[in-house]
């Protein structure tokens, strides 16, 4: 093996990301547009919410990444749980130039940028922990998404991974055999 830990940390990281970004796109894909602005309750966040908050977070993370705090000045968090885009177009647009600015970031750091020290909240991380936080973030995020849309997509959902009842057919088809009965 010619990768290093380093080098295949990066890889993975950018497929981790596609992978969510993938999963928010295929659940977001699912609902009707007014779906994208209805609360279960007045404390949930719509999905129209979770992702002006999303986008709002990966512009201020990833912009200037290794030279700035990754929370910027402009940034005004709590406005992003205050609706402003109405539209499926102007939401995915913004979701879009947030995805777009973390895989520019990424795609852009070398091996040796991990081992820099970058600012969150004025809070040193290393690029590996500043890294792994957004992950998650993301993660969570995304799986409120994914549990909204199959919620409001209700019985025409498609699933995201593999059925109920497909992990024996999906093991079987792994190892060469015919699923059991």
């Amino acid at each position: 093996m010619t990768d290093s830990p380093a080098a295949l940390y990066l890889e993975d990281v950018v497929d981790q990301f596609h992978k969510l970004k993938s999963l928010g796109d295929k659940a977001l894909a699912q609902v009707r547009d007014e779906d994208l602005f209805v609360t279960l309750d007045p404390e949930s966040n719509s999905l129209a919410i979770l992702i002006q908050h999303m986008a709002g977070n990966l512009l201020s993370r990833w912009t200037d990444f290794l030279s700035s705090d990754g929370e910027k000045p402009n940034r005004d968090r709590d406005s992003e749980f205050v609706l402003v885009s109405t539209t499926r177009e102007d939401l995915l647009a913004r979701w879009e130039e947030g995805w777009r600015c973390l895989f520019q970031a990424v795609a852009a750091l070398s091996e040796e940028d991990l081992a820099m020290t970058v600012l969150i909240r004025a809070e040193p991380h290393s690029v590996i922990k500043a890294i792994n936080r957004q992950l998650t973030h993301y993660g969570y995020h995304v799986g409120q998404i994914v549990f909204l849309a199959k919620h409001f997509a209700s019985d025409h959902w498609r699933t995201l991974s593999v059925p109920r009842g497909g992990s024996d057919a999906f093991n079987a088809m792994k190892l060469g055999r015919p699923p059991s009965k």
